[in-house]
Protein backbone atom coordinates (compact mmCIF):
# COMPACT_ATOMS: atom_id res chain seq x y z
CA UNK A 1 0.00 0.00 0.00
CA UNK A 2 3.07 2.36 1.14
CA UNK A 3 4.36 1.35 -2.18
CA UNK A 4 1.07 2.31 -4.48
CA UNK A 5 1.02 5.82 -2.71
CA UNK A 6 4.65 6.81 -3.22
CA UNK A 7 4.25 5.34 -6.90
CA UNK A 8 0.80 7.93 -7.11
CA UNK A 9 2.60 10.71 -5.40
CA UNK A 10 6.04 10.24 -8.24
CA UNK A 11 3.24 9.94 -10.97
CA UNK A 12 1.73 13.08 -9.77
CA UNK A 13 5.14 14.83 -9.59
CA UNK A 14 6.23 14.02 -13.41
CA UNK A 15 2.70 14.70 -14.46
CA UNK A 16 3.14 18.35 -13.34
CA UNK A 17 6.90 18.19 -14.97
CA UNK A 18 5.64 16.90 -17.99
CA UNK A 19 2.62 19.94 -18.19
CA UNK A 20 5.54 22.38 -18.44
CA UNK A 21 7.37 20.70 -20.90
CA UNK A 22 4.97 19.78 -23.87
CA UNK A 23 5.10 21.22 -27.02
CA UNK A 24 1.73 20.82 -28.75
CA UNK A 25 -0.58 23.91 -27.86
CA UNK A 26 -4.14 24.71 -28.00
CA UNK A 27 -5.39 25.21 -32.04
CA UNK A 28 -1.83 23.37 -33.23
CA UNK A 29 -2.65 20.53 -35.24
CA UNK A 30 -2.86 17.18 -33.69
CA UNK A 31 -5.02 18.64 -30.69
CA UNK A 32 -8.77 18.83 -30.08
CA UNK A 33 -10.75 21.20 -27.86
CA UNK A 34 -12.35 18.87 -26.60
CA UNK A 35 -10.08 16.15 -25.24
CA UNK A 36 -12.59 15.39 -22.01
CA UNK A 37 -13.13 11.82 -23.34
CA UNK A 38 -9.28 11.11 -22.54
CA UNK A 39 -8.29 13.43 -20.22
CA UNK A 40 -8.08 10.87 -16.59
CA UNK A 41 -6.47 8.19 -14.75
CA UNK A 42 -6.37 5.23 -17.03
CA UNK A 43 -5.68 1.99 -15.16
CA UNK A 44 -4.81 -1.59 -16.23
CA UNK A 45 -4.89 -4.84 -13.87
CA UNK A 46 -3.14 -8.14 -15.37
CA UNK A 47 -4.23 -11.33 -12.64
CA UNK A 48 -5.46 -9.13 -10.35
CA UNK A 49 -2.88 -6.85 -9.49
CA UNK A 50 -1.83 -3.47 -10.82
CA UNK A 51 -0.30 -3.19 -14.06
CA UNK A 52 -0.28 -0.01 -16.05
CA UNK A 53 -1.45 3.47 -14.53
CA UNK A 54 -1.48 6.62 -16.99
CA UNK A 55 -2.70 10.04 -16.22
CA UNK A 56 -3.95 12.50 -18.81
CA UNK A 57 -4.51 16.33 -18.49
CA UNK A 58 -5.45 19.50 -20.26
CA UNK A 59 -4.51 21.70 -17.53
CA UNK A 60 -1.80 23.83 -19.39
CA UNK A 61 -4.37 24.19 -22.56
CA UNK A 62 -2.64 21.26 -24.23
CA UNK A 63 -2.23 17.62 -23.41
CA UNK A 64 0.07 16.32 -21.23
CA UNK A 65 0.81 13.15 -19.12
CA UNK A 66 2.95 10.45 -17.43
CA UNK A 67 2.47 6.84 -17.31
CA UNK A 68 3.68 4.37 -14.75
CA UNK A 69 3.98 0.39 -15.77
CA UNK A 70 4.40 -2.01 -13.19
CA UNK A 71 6.80 -5.35 -12.95
CA UNK A 72 4.95 -8.65 -12.13
CA UNK A 73 7.18 -11.16 -10.47
CA UNK A 74 6.96 -14.37 -8.48
CA UNK A 75 9.97 -15.57 -6.68
CA UNK A 76 9.11 -19.54 -7.35
CA UNK A 77 6.59 -21.55 -9.07
CA UNK A 78 3.33 -21.96 -7.17
CA UNK A 79 4.18 -18.98 -5.26
CA UNK A 80 1.56 -15.65 -5.56
CA UNK A 81 2.56 -13.36 -8.34
CA UNK A 82 3.53 -9.72 -6.96
CA UNK A 83 3.58 -6.09 -8.32
CA UNK A 84 6.18 -3.60 -7.92
CA UNK A 85 6.11 -0.27 -9.47
CA UNK A 86 8.57 1.23 -11.84
CA UNK A 87 9.66 4.67 -12.43
CA UNK A 88 6.77 7.32 -13.79
CA UNK A 89 7.63 8.54 -17.16
CA UNK A 90 6.11 11.66 -19.18
CA UNK A 91 3.86 11.45 -22.29
CA UNK A 92 6.18 13.42 -25.28
CA UNK A 93 4.32 14.19 -28.14
CA UNK A 94 0.64 13.45 -26.84
CA UNK A 95 -2.27 14.35 -29.38
CA UNK A 96 -5.71 13.03 -29.87
CA UNK A 97 -7.92 13.14 -32.56
CA UNK A 98 -11.22 12.57 -31.16
CA UNK A 99 -10.72 8.67 -30.50
CA UNK A 100 -7.06 8.00 -30.72
CA UNK A 101 -4.32 9.42 -27.98
CA UNK A 102 -1.10 8.89 -29.20
CA UNK A 103 2.58 9.67 -27.23
CA UNK A 104 5.63 8.22 -26.86
CA UNK A 105 7.24 7.40 -23.69
CA UNK A 106 10.95 7.11 -23.07
CA UNK A 107 12.47 3.81 -22.97
CA UNK A 108 16.30 4.29 -21.66
CA UNK A 109 15.36 3.90 -18.15
CA UNK A 110 13.11 0.58 -18.89
CA UNK A 111 16.22 -1.95 -18.23
CA UNK A 112 19.46 -0.04 -17.63
CA UNK A 113 21.93 -0.28 -18.67
CA UNK A 114 21.04 -1.85 -21.97
CA UNK A 115 18.59 0.35 -22.92
CA UNK A 116 20.23 3.64 -22.08
CA UNK A 117 20.46 4.65 -25.77
CA UNK A 118 17.12 3.03 -26.69
CA UNK A 119 14.93 5.45 -29.16
CA UNK A 120 11.57 6.52 -27.31
CA UNK A 121 8.60 3.69 -27.56
CA UNK A 122 5.24 4.77 -29.31
CA UNK A 123 1.71 3.57 -28.00
CA UNK A 124 -1.94 4.05 -29.10
CA UNK A 125 -4.60 4.43 -26.74
CA UNK A 126 -7.90 3.47 -28.61
CA UNK A 127 -10.91 4.52 -27.11
CA UNK A 128 -13.37 1.23 -27.11
CA UNK A 129 -16.42 2.82 -24.95
CA UNK A 130 -17.25 5.04 -22.56
CA UNK A 131 -14.26 5.16 -19.83
CA UNK A 132 -12.94 2.21 -21.73
CA UNK A 133 -9.34 2.09 -24.31
CA UNK A 134 -7.13 -0.19 -25.34
CA UNK A 135 -3.43 0.29 -25.38
CA UNK A 136 -1.23 -0.77 -27.74
CA UNK A 137 2.52 -0.30 -27.88
CA UNK A 138 3.37 0.15 -31.31
CA UNK A 139 6.70 -1.29 -31.21
CA UNK A 140 5.49 -4.47 -30.84
CA UNK A 141 3.57 -7.49 -33.11
CA UNK A 142 0.40 -8.63 -31.74
CA UNK A 143 1.64 -11.81 -31.05
CA UNK A 144 4.86 -10.24 -29.01
CA UNK A 145 2.45 -8.84 -26.90
CA UNK A 146 0.54 -12.52 -26.05
CA UNK A 147 -2.19 -12.34 -27.89
CA UNK A 148 -2.41 -12.34 -31.70
CA UNK A 149 -6.22 -11.50 -31.54
CA UNK A 150 -6.19 -9.10 -29.17
CA UNK A 151 -6.37 -5.28 -30.20
CA UNK A 152 -4.80 -4.19 -27.24
CA UNK A 153 -4.36 -3.94 -23.46
CA UNK A 154 -7.88 -3.14 -21.88
CA UNK A 155 -7.64 0.23 -20.04
CA UNK A 156 -10.27 1.81 -17.66
CA UNK A 157 -10.79 5.08 -17.18
CA UNK A 158 -11.22 6.51 -13.46
CA UNK A 159 -11.77 9.39 -11.17
CA UNK A 160 -8.06 8.92 -9.48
Amino acid sequence: MKNRFLSLCGLMAMLATAGLSQTTRPGEPGTTSDASPIVGFWHADMDGLPAITLVVTKETGSLSGAVLFYFHRRDAVGQPWTSTPGLPEPLFNPQFDGKTLTFQVSHRRAHPPRTLNDPPVSFRLTLTGVNKADLINESESPSMNGNATSPGFPMARTDY
